[in-house]
């Protein structure tokens, strides 16, 4: 039943198997086909964030029954059900955003951004679109955020396991290009054997600027510090060209580049 006094109608929830209870709802009201966006590599300090969108068939596939919010679910599952959902969804698409970018314009924005791209590259409109946690403005779909969506939506939970599984695999491909780092086990997170290797061997090239543990390693000053300056030089209270206190980078700073980052 729909009441159609606005936009988006609002509509009667009833319990339908697994995580399509939302889904069905959505459906049921005229909405569909409903599309989940998820993203993968917030939090760690090297690698790029990776968002995915994926367009579920109307039609709860008993082979789908499985899908979790991707955290939840072991590697060798989410590997069985990557295929499985590439092959049943009605569209998908995988967005990667590299560290360099991320330090360019921010992790929230660049985790919007994202989710507006994998959205647009879906080859297909959606009727409807729910994103796990964020409200994404721009959307050319009525949309919703869901707090926790990759375990109460199945088209959440299968955009998050494309978006891991995509992930995980290129991690693996930066172990063999930056070996030392064990970008293959952790992942980019920040392990005490990654922070180790860190300090170690200085940021590669995969590390993100932005993040205060890496610009510590790397011998940069504090992002805020640095804002702080800009505006101060942005003012007119201090010339940059005649003051020791605006260094760009320490002379010690030690960054460590594709061929030479392990010593």
């Amino acid at each position: 039943m729909v009441q159609s006094n606005g936009w988006p109608p609002r509509v009667v929830m009833r319990k339908a198997s697994g995580l399509r209870t939302l889904e069905a709802a959505l459906i049921r009201s005229g909405l569909g086909p409903v599309a989940g966006v998820d993203e993968a590599g917030r939090g760690p300090c090297a690698g790029p964030l990776v968002v995915a969108a994926c367009l579920l068939a109307p039609k709860a596939y008993d082979k789908l029954a499985g899908l979790d919010d991707s955290k939840k679910l072991t590697e060798p599952v989410r590997e069985e059900l990557y295929p499985i959902i590439t092959r049943l969804s009605l569209a998908w698409n995988v967005v990667v955003i590299p560290a360099w970018e991320i330090d360019s314009i921010g992790i929230h924005v660049a985790n919007i951004e994202g989710m507006r791209r994998a959205v647009a590259g879906l080859g297909r409109t959606p009727g409807y679109v729910l994103t796990d946690g964020f409200r994404v403005p721009g959307i050319p779909a009525p949309s919703l955020p869901v707090i926790g969506g990759d375990a109460a939506a199945a088209c959440i939970a299968a955009a998050s396991i494309l978006a891991k599984v995509t992930r995980d695999r290129m991690m693996v491909e930066l172990d063999a290009r930056f070996p030392g780092y064990g970008f293959a086990s952790h992942k980019g997170y920040n392990t005490p054997d990654h922070i180790a290797a860190l300090h170690h061997l200085g940021p590669s090239d995969e590390h993100r600027r932005s993040w205060r543990n890496v610009r510590e390693a790397a011998g940069l000053r504090p992002v805020a510090t640095v804002a702080e300056e800009a505006d101060a030089v942005l003012a007119g209270e201090v010339d940059p060209m005649m003051s020791e206190e605006f260094p760009v980078v320490r002379p010690d700073s030690r960054v460590a580049t594709g061929a030479t980052h392990a010593r």
